[in-house]
């Protein structure tokens, strides 16, 4: 355990970034690993999809949303991960990377569920400044100024 690890484990390397994008290593020279099972199932399966968002941190695939964020996949059990994996999704609204995200499902579960997980991640939702709604999360891009 050096020095490096410690700092690696203290501040780890958050990256969102689109399904699409070269830099995901899933679906192209990795093969999606499963999901994290909850109580609900879920059909849902990630893919290098256009509008698709992957959250990578240190490198392992720990948060995936389908096109406009209705179901997210979380891919981690650590709720820490999970938390850092959301607000990251958050900050690529903040940044117009994305317009608009209506998080309704996370593994088949309600976002507004108490499962722990799902819980992780719609905290991190919410730190990060989506709001909450009847059905589940929501967040919009800022009004004016040009893309991030």
């Amino acid at each position: 355990f050096t020095d490096d690890d410690a700092a690696r484990k203290a501040d780890p390397q958050v990256l969102a970034l689109a399904a699409t994008d070269p830099a995901n290593p899933y679906g192209a020279a990795l093969d999606w690993p499963e999901a994290v099972v909850l109580e609900s199932s879920t059909k849902h399966r990630p893919g290098r999809k256009a509008g698709a968002v992957v959250v990578l941190v240190d490198g392992a695939l720990t948060l995936y949303l389908e096109r406009g964020g209705k179901t997210a996949l979380a891919f981690a059990s650590d709720p820490a991960l999970l938390h850092l994996a959301a607000e990251a999704v958050a900050a690529l609204v903040q940044r117009k990377a994305v317009d608009s995200l209506v998080v309704e499902k996370v593994n088949g579960d309600s976002v507004l569920s108490s499962e722990e997980l799902v819980t992780a991640v719609r905290d991190g939702l919410l730190a990060g400044g989506f709001y909450q709604t009847p059905k589940g999360v929501r967040m919009r891009a800022p009004v004016g100024g040009g893309r991030g």
